[in-house]
């Protein structure tokens, strides 16, 4: 079994049907759980292939080869968010300044709330500028966090864990903050959490999904303007 193993792994095909199989498996336990948000499919997914590449003994490099093709559609899937954002296009246009006051306001308080926290800990400065635009979608906050001399391996990961809680606690806090309107339930949660807020707005409504997914986007945008500018102070 060893050597067949061995053989397979050098198979990129492999890691691809992997990554699949492991997405599939996640949605399943989503399903069978009543969706509950800590059980995201990706979530799951991640933590299948974690356990089978430490299990196998196989390094992320040689997973990535083979799985780099999924990696690829992480950009054209985040583009195909304007699809729903254009079929609520007059919505948009009619709450313009209310969406423009709530991404800055969320935006700086993001980044404000976890560089203070952190400052008052006695953080680092690697890991503040890898803190600072941890609400920023991933392919953003890494590039925020290496050019401001953070580490992307450390942004990554707190990139992960403002999505994974912020996924899980969104619709409770909204909840128990009366807040009824879809537009506002679903900018929060895509500007606090990015793709993984944008992913469970979109189970829960699909006007929340559209306008979590304006929310990513705006608030990477803001992120990689504001979160340089906000970690001077600190560092």
């Amino acid at each position: 079994m060893t050597d067949i193993w061995t053989y397979l792994a050098r198979d990129p095909l492999l890691w691809l049907s992997m990554t699949v199989a492991a997405y599939a498996f996640g949605l399943v336990v989503f399903n069978y759980t009543g969706r509950m948000p800590a059980l995201n499919p990706a979530i799951v997914a991640m933590a299948t292939l974690s356990l089978v590449l430490l299990t196998t003994g196989t390094s992320f490099e040689t997973y990535f080869e083979g799985a780099q093709f999924v990696h690829f559609l992480l950009g054209p899937a985040t583009v195909c968010l304007a699809l729903p954002l254009y079929d609520n296009l007059a919505r948009v246009r009619r709450a313009a300044l209310p969406i423009l006051t709530a991404l800055l306001a969320g935006s700086v308080t993001a980044i404000l709330t976890a560089l203070l926290i952190a400052h008052a800990f006695g953080v680092g400065p690697e890991l503040l500028a890898a803190l600072a635009p941890k609400s920023a979608t991933a392919a953003v906050a890494l590039g925020i966090a290496e050019q401001s001399g953070g580490s992307p391996t450390q942004a990554a990961l707190m990139v992960f864990l403002t999505g994974l809680c912020g996924a899980a606690c969104a619709t409770p806090l909204l909840n128990a903050l009366r807040i009824r309107d879809w537009r506002a339930r679903g900018f929060a949660t895509g500007l606090a959490a990015h793709g993984f807020g944008t992913a469970r707005a979109f189970h829960v409504n699909p006007t929340a999904g559209a306008f979590a997914g304006l929310g990513m986007g705006l608030n990477a945008l803001m992120t990689a303007i504001l979160a340089p500018l906000l970690l001077r102070l600190f560092v």
